[in-house]
């Protein structure tokens, strides 16, 4: 079976490889790369330094020169055709998977999934945060699962940018210069074999948008892209930059996502059975379809509704005032031409006052365009990302769009955040399959086993897994450290710091306010106490971003590292620059405990949670988002209840009291209560409910289940006879 939707394709970047080895090109163009490690240390034997470096196989082949040796050697070679067959099989054997076993033939054509932003891995640096890593954890899943997708976004040539930290501890902000040809993404290829393009009408002009593509094991993934020469300069960089600040070029590049997007897929000649909206900054491709229909002859309230009929939504955001909007005017101005068509018999229209009025949001505020407004009021139906904030989500859109918000609750892509030493228990103790997490495989349910391993092997691997991480957080202070002139006797106690017997939190995700990544430091001289105990000594990392704009949340970051540097914290207190994808895996697969203290119900869902349950981290968080369905009791601990005072500061003294609590009298003590070789028991055991109370319950394979079961089926028109009774997160596994 070949993949499911399939995309023509320039060939990609001119290195040469000998003709033994071709089917390099084919792995490093795929990013099922990054998702099966023993393809990543094939590459990195090609060339450690190039791959060390850039962590981007097209990287490596492109630079790459002992051929002669690689050929000469028995175990490369073998290795490398184990990993082709490998990758040729997964590609071909789709029959089989979850997708096509119970709905095969129910969709008559593939699910568009439209995002802003993809989080594949850290070389392709086209995300931000949580919503992108959860669209990539979403495309991974889909490939493993067979289900016929595509993909749409936008190419972010200078990306999300690169944070540094300054010795005064104010963040700094670069934004890179992709070289495309040596990232493992390719042009797009028109029915006539063309580089693809595609038109946007802005006022005035037409605006051309190239068609790239990067492919997610059985996925394609559209990224669109204005940085080319049939533009004018002042349109070219619509697409350089993630998240822009400017509102108007926001603008324009949510226009290009959505309305460039659907004329992509129609371009490629494909007809998505299902339209799905992954936030609202691709709301206009409910707009564009609707002008199609309209060119059609049929009127505005039949291309509405036919619009509304196969399209679907997931909300991310808990609150109206977390949404996309824009001024009126603006829209008006800058959509209005292209909405309403030139006038010609067949190029259809919208009118522009009827868009403004299908955006206008809850508050009824005629001079703001509301993304969200727009995508509930078009969409057959909606999802929140967890049971707490569809409850949020009712409430604060009740009526909206004539249909309840649903809950599916949101997972992450197994194979991409587990680390090796615990991925090889999973595989030994329990038959683990991470490809195909379907519990009706043959080797399914295997998060029901998870108690076979053994616990002094679990506490082993995780260690291991520890000590990766005190090496890479080394390596990264240091050169953060020697950037700011520290001296070289500071540069040296570096590694005498971050020891691996000491309990380690991590606490990392963008800093917003709302998260409280300062909570922490309520009271300095008791958590100092805590810190360096002599018996039972702590350790914080930190990591995350805070968007250029945000400028209380840098005052977060600066007010952290300002304490990580003071006389009462320094040794026990760290924070990491730069975070990205890399630094996360590192983080959710080494430490021991994974701190989250948002605002309740400020937090839709979080899944960073989620990636260090899966390495037998445990959870310390409040009751929000994933956590407030995800724990039970007995899998890690609950700061708080499930109340909320509006006092917030009063809230935040009561929480911080709460964690003080439960870290002094709960989580330490179990940590460091050890057997006679040294295994603390009740702490691996606590791992091992953390690992099987999440390994299916909180995964992307059981999220699109409900996706397509709950949202895509339905949309499609599939009898409902042939769908799967509906089953809340509770109850699936």
């Amino acid at each position: 079976m070949e993949p499911v939707v399939q995309v023509p394709t320039l060939p990609g970047a001119p290195f040469r490889l000998p003709p033994q080895l071709e089917g390099l090109r084919r792995l490093a163009y795929n990013l099922w790369w990054t998702w099966h490690p023993r393809a990543r240390v094939l590459f990195s034997r090609i060339d450690g330094v190039a791959w060390s470096r850039y962590r981007n196989p097209v990287h490596v082949l492109m630079q790459a020169t002992g051929w002669v040796e690689l050929l000469e050697s028995p175990a490369f070679l073998a290795e490398y055709q184990g990993i082709l067959a490998e990758f040729d099989h997964y590609m071909a054997n789709g029959s089989n998977h979850w997708f096509n076993r119970s709905h095969g033939g129910q969709l008559r054509g593939p699910v568009a999934y439209f995002c802003a932003e993809y989080g594949f891995h850290e070389s392709v640096g086209i995300y931000s945060g949580g919503l992108g890593i959860l669209a990539g954890d979403h495309m991974k899943a889909a490939s493993d699962m067979a289900i016929p997708l595509v993909a749409v976004g936008l190419l972010y040539r200078r990306g999300y940018f690169r944070q540094t930290i300054d010795a005064d501890g104010h963040q700094e902000h670069a934004f890179p210069d992709y070289d495309l040809s040596q990232l493992p993404i390719r042009r797009v290829l028109s029915a006539e074999g063309e580089p693809l393009t595609v038109p946007v009408e802005l006022p005035g002009r037409t605006l051309a948008c190239a068609v790239w593509c990067v492919q997610v094991g059985r996925v394609p993934v559209l990224l669109l892209d204005t940085d080319i020469a049939e533009n004018d300069e002042a349109d070219r960089p619509i697409t350089h930059i993630l998240y822009v600040r400017g509102r108007e070029m926001r603008f324009h590049q949510e226009l290009v996502l959505g309305v460039g997007g659907v004329r992509a897929l129609r371009a490629l000649g494909l007809r998505p059975a299902v339209w799905h909206l992954n936030e609202g900054h691709s709301a206009f491709l409910l707009v564009e379809r609707s002008r199609e229909f309209a060119g059609q002859g049929v009127s505005l309230d039949d291309a509405l509704a036919r619009t509304r009929s196969d399209s679907v939504f997931t909300i991310h955001t808990p609150v109206s005032a977390g949404n996309e909007r824009f001024d009126a005017d603006l829209v008006r101005r800058v959509a209005g031409p292209l909405c309403e068509g030139d006038g010609r018999p067949g190029t259809g229209g919208v009118p522009m006052e009827r868009v403004l009025e299908l955006a206008r949001g809850i508050d009824g505020d005629a001079s703001q365009f509301d993304m969200t407004a727009l995508s509930l009021r078009l969409t057959n139906g909606a999802n929140a990302v967890s049971h707490l904030h569809a409850e949020t989500a009712n409430a604060t859109w009740h009526g909206l769009g004539g249909h309840p918000i649903i809950p599916i609750t949101n997972g992450v892509h197994t194979p991409t955040w587990t680390g090796q030493s615990i991925r090889d228990l999973y595989e030994r103790y329990l038959d683990a399959d991470l490809d195909n997490l379907d519990p009706a495989a043959a080797r399914g349910r295997f998060w029901e086993r998870v108690q076979r391993i053994p616990l002094a092997e679990l506490w082993e691997a995780h260690q291991r897994q520890k000590l990766e991480l005190a090496i890479f957080a080394r390596a990264q202070l240091r050169n953060q450290f020697a950037r700011h002139g520290e001296a070289p006797s500071v540069l040296e106690e570096l590694e005498t710091l971050l020891d691996t017997g000491t309990l380690t939190i991590g606490f990392a995700r963008r800093f917003a306010t709302y998260k409280r990544a300062s909570l922490l430091f309520t009271d300095m001289d008791r958590l100092a106490r805590l810190l360096w105990d002599r018996e039972r000594p702590v350790q914080i990392i930190f990591a995350g971003k805070a968007h250029p704009a945000d400028r209380p949340g840098q005052q977060v970051i600066q007010e952290i590292f300002t304490r990580s540097r003071s006389p009462q914290l320094r040794g026990r207190v760290f924070i990491l620059e730069d975070y990205d994808m890399r630094i996360a895996r590192f983080l959710v697969q080494g430490v021991d405990i994974w701190l989250n203290n948002p605002r309740r119900p400020l937090e839709a869902s979080g899944t960073s949670g989620m990636k260090a349950a899966k390495n037998g981290v445990v959870n310390l968080s409040v009751l929000d988002g994933w956590w407030d369905e995800g724990w039970t009791g007995e899998n890690g601990w609950a700061i708080g209840g499930r109340e909320t005072n509006p006092d917030e500061g009063a809230q935040d003294w009561a929480d911080a009291q709460e964690l003080y609590r439960l870290l002094e009298q709960e989580v330490v003590p179990l940590y460091y209560d050890r057997d006679q070789d040294g295994v603390p028991l009740g702490w691996t055991r606590e791992m091992q409910q953390s690992i099987g109370s999440t390994l299916w319950r909180f995964s992307t394979t059981r999220m699109l289940h409900e996706y397509v079961e709950r949202l895509y089926l339905p949309a499609a028109g599939a009898p409902v006879a042939a769908r799967a009774p509906r089953r809340s997160v509770t109850e699936a596994g």
